[in-house]
């Protein structure tokens, strides 16, 4: 297929939206926790409905994908995203806020079985990595900026003199609960992108044999692969560690440091994600230097190290130790994902939806950090996280890929 530039440009547009609608709830934990007056527990449901949403969808999408085409799928996937965020911006209860992040997550899900295949062959296979740079380029920006744009308008709206571009946006939220417009604004931008995808010329793209979803066996056989089986632990362990540490942090940084989470903890929130992806382009030169697997063991001891500072330090340290993890942490998704890959002979498309599954980890850590925060203390939960880290730390003494990553003093 010849390059179509129009179709990336959507795309990379479309990875800004998913991480600007994704990557909010960190900043979100506090407020939403004071409106419902909710338990760390209950607090861990909010990611958790979210990225089950990926455990569900991640497999099935792969299948209506071959069976309705990448336009569609990515309409239905910006309908969803729609029909969350109204139903809550509409009905701002907490169950309801359960049920549309579910819906939000099953939209994200699809648009990510769908864009990461159609980036490579609207691209180019041989612009590939340069591509995927682009976008993690553009997710991380969304990241950084998503909880700055919360922030600027909470302040606004709350400040005694409010601007008058913003009376309106007054007058559509509860007075005490000013956080849920940025869902008002989530259907805006969701809107605006169905339009987008729907005028957008897009060529049905065919995906080579190995890159296929696969059918129902080939699914049940590879579920009985250990390798399969521990790369698919490890993706579960990043999403869990990644949303682990910027979920939580700005609360943390409440309770036990007494630092504003509409204010200064939003702007950890944020650099923790600008930061990722600064992380993730040091990875790309250490990857052309180093081999992957000690890559990975030098950003996973630091990660652990940052954790440690942020779980342990004063407040200045804390405040700078979690943002800096995710420096760190920026690499681990791609090499984990790059070794899983590399060490099957055949059916790599299934198992990147197998792979893709374990985004379901920033669910389950969620659900757990906040049990133990109930029953301990929201430190304790959160020391969870060293577990996940542990085990990535593990893949690169055990990963035993087939093909190795090129590095420059290879011939």
């Amino acid at each position: 297929m010849q390059r179509n530039y129009t179709v990336v440009g959507l795309i990379l547009i479309t990875f800004f939206v998913i991480s600007f609608l994704t990557n909010i709830l960190g900043a979100l934990n506090p407020s939403a926790s004071a409106s419902f007056d909710l338990t760390e527990t209950m607090a861990g449901f909010l990611p958790f409905s979210f990225f089950i949403a990926y455990g569900v969808m991640s497999i099935p999408a792969g299948f209506l994908l071959e069976k309705f085409g990448e336009k569609r799928m990515m309409i239905s996937g910006f309908i969803l995203a729609f029909m969350g965020s109204l139903l809550f911006a509409l009905f701002p209860t907490f169950w309801l806020f359960v049920i549309s992040l579910f819906v939000i997550g099953a939209g994200m899900a699809i648009l990510q079985v769908v864009i990461n295949p159609l980036l490579r062959i609207a691209g180019g296979e041989e612009h590939y990595a340069f591509n995927s740079v682009l976008a993690q380029l553009m997710f991380g920006l969304a990241s950084f900026i998503s909880p700055l744009v919360y922030s600027f308008l909470v302040v606004n709206m709350a400040g005694s003199e409010v601007s008058s571009n913003l009376n309106f946006l007054n007058s559509i939220v509860n007075d005490e609960m000013t956080w849920t417009i940025m869902y008002w604004l989530f259907s805006g931008i969701s809107i605006i992108m169905i339009i987008v995808v729907f005028l957008t010329p897009m060529p049905r793209i065919s995906l080579k044999e190995e890159e296929k979803v696969g059918s129902a066996k080939t699914y049940l056989k590879l579920f009985r692969s250990r390798t399969i089986i521990l790369y698919f632990f490890g993706i579960f362990s990043y999403v869990g560690i990644e949303q682990g540490i910027s979920y939580w942090m700005s609360k943390f940084l409440q309770i036990y440091h007494g630092l504003d989470y509409e204010t200064t903890g939003a702007v950890a929130v944020g650099r923790f994600w600008g930061l990722m992806t600064i992380g993730g382009i040091a990875g790309l030169f250490l990857l052309k230097l180093l081999d992957s697997k000690l890559v990975l063991k030098i950003f996973s001891i630091l990660a652990i190290i940052c954790l440690a500072s942020g779980l342990f330090g004063t407040t200045q340290i804390s405040f700078y130790g979690f943002q800096a993890s995710g420096f760190f942490l920026a690499v681990m998704f791609p090499i984990i994902i790059s070794l899983g890959l590399n060490s099957l002979k055949e059916h790599h498309g299934s198992a990147a939806g197998i792979f893709m599954s374990g985004i379901m980890g920033g669910a389950i850590f969620q659900i757990l950090i906040g049990f133990l925060g109930d029953t301990f203390s929201l430190k304790t939960g959160m020391m969870f996280n060293f577990l996940g880290l542990a085990y990535i730390l593990s893949i690169g003494f055990w990963a035993k890929p087939l093909i190795n990553n090129k590095t420059l003093n290879k011939k």
